[in-house]
């Protein structure tokens, strides 16, 4: 199941994390991260909602309750590494998702993990 995960993961990561240094670096200092955070959001889990159908076209027989918790599990690996590469203790990345743009960046990274739930392939 590792190939249907990363090929879910890698993709809408990579995206996102262009989007959020666009969202850091140009949209947030005009007008405020939250705001920031609400406007990339719908574009990440439209294009988790694309790359899902894709995968789940592409593995049929992958586990649809399986798929979305351990994309979930490595999505958030890949945010801690990237935090941690960044220079973010452990803590401070914890204690970012307490804020209100964290909070909502973590329900956003929630839907990811929830869309293969309820992504449905063609059939």
């Amino acid at each position: 199941m590792l190939k249907p995960i990363l090929a879910y993961v890698l993709p809408v990561f990579a995206v996102a994390f262009a989007l959020g240094a666009v969202r850091v670096n140009l949209v947030a200092p005009r007008v405020g991260p939250l705001l920031a955070v609400a406007v990339e959001l719908p574009l990440v889990l439209a294009l988790s909602w694309a790359v899902a159908g894709r995968v789940l076209n592409r593995w049929p027989q992958t586990s649809r309750p399986g798929l979305g918790p351990a994309s979930f599990l490595m999505l958030m690996l890949l945010e801690l590494a990237t935090a941690l590469a960044l220079g973010q203790s452990v803590t401070q990345f914890l204690a970012a998702l307490t804020t209100p743009p964290g909070a909502l960046g973590l329900a956003g990274q929630i839907g990811f993990g929830l869309i293969p739930l309820v992504r449905q392939p063609k059939g």
